[in-house]
């Protein structure tokens, strides 16, 4: 059997994030702990900070941004601003370029991502977010919705339950800011392991992540992930992937796929993307990736 490869995971390491990506995996606690706002919050500059709420995806952005709102007024940031984008002719405005320059961190919503990504897609707001992002000027966050955009390709919809096979997901382009990854979210509140699996089996060159609800994957500069929340990641690296039947069978027909490697990560837990290595939380430093296991430059 020969292995399957792919020079794109490779090519596009050179432009991962030198700061945070918040990955959250929906319905992140708002009301008692809020440890993943508070992340956000803090990896923004804290009571310093300057932020974003993007509400786009949803079909009610008033009523959203203005929740996000009060949880961050209340934790005292400096300013708020919402990039009330509702058409795409609005997002073409580079006025909103401006509104965004002295922001410090973005926070995408939940809500529909074909939305999301048919207002924001290719226009000078999302130019902007992703290039600042990547350089390490903001940080940025997305939720549910918010999240399934994060790779160059995105779970748009599907089904659950069922064993792997093409037809279980909708794949469409998401705004390409990680693109070495797909992900999926509400992932086992939802049984949306078979959809995840169905999706790598077309991308074998991607690193899949599931992610649960209250749950976020924290993306560092240093090729590191670490675990937030209350729940776990499911990362599915494909990437040694000896055989799919994904190319020889319809769409409904079941899949198999040879020598994935699986890993369930818990908070606190780190995962080192360039080694393709899980780490305890126990192992890991505070600061990123433990010194033996960083990627040699």
């Amino acid at each position: 059997m020969q292995q399957l490869t792919s020079p794109a995971l490779e090519q596009n390491i050179s432009q991962r994030t030198k700061t945070s990506i918040m990955v959250i995996g929906g319905a992140e606690d708002k009301v008692h702990g809020r440890e993943i706002l508070n992340t956000f919050f803090h990896r923004s500059g804290g009571t310093e900070g300057r932020l974003a709420i993007v509400p786009s995806a949803s079909r009610d952005p008033e009523g959203i941004s203005n929740r996000y709102r009060t949880i961050f007024d209340e934790m005292g940031v400096s300013a708020v601003k919402v990039v009330d984008i509702r058409e795409r002719e609005q997002a073409e405005n580079p006025v909103w370029k401006d509104y965004l320059e002295d922001c410090t961190g973005v926070f995408i919503t939940g809500g529909d991502q074909l939305r999301l990504c048919g207002l924001l897609a290719d226009t000078p707001v999302m130019d902007k977010i992703r290039k600042e992002a990547r350089e390490g000027k903001i940080t940025l966050a997305g939720t549910s919705a918010g999240a399934a955009v994060m790779g160059y390709h995105m779970i748009a919809g599907g089904g659950s339950g069922a064993s792997p096979n093409r037809s279980l997901v909708d794949l469409a382009n998401g705004l390409d800011i990680i693109p070495e990854v797909i992900v999926d979210q509400h992932f086992h509140n939802r049984n949306r392991m078979a959809r995840l699996l169905s999706a790598i089996s077309s991308h074998p060159d991607l690193l899949a992540l599931g992610i649960d609800e209250d749950t976020c994957a924290l993306f560092e500069g240093d090729d590191t992930i670490k675990i937030l929340g209350k729940g776990t990641v499911t990362i599915v690296d494909s990437r040694e992937m000896l055989y799919t039947n994904e190319p020889h069978v319809g769409a409904t027909e079941p899949l198999s796929l040879f020598n994935l490697r699986l890993h369930v990560l818990c908070h606190g837990d780190c995962y080192n993307i360039g080694l393709g290595k899980a780490m305890p939380s126990s192992a890991c430093a505070e600061s990123g990736w433990p010194p033996e296991c960083r990627t040699s430059n």
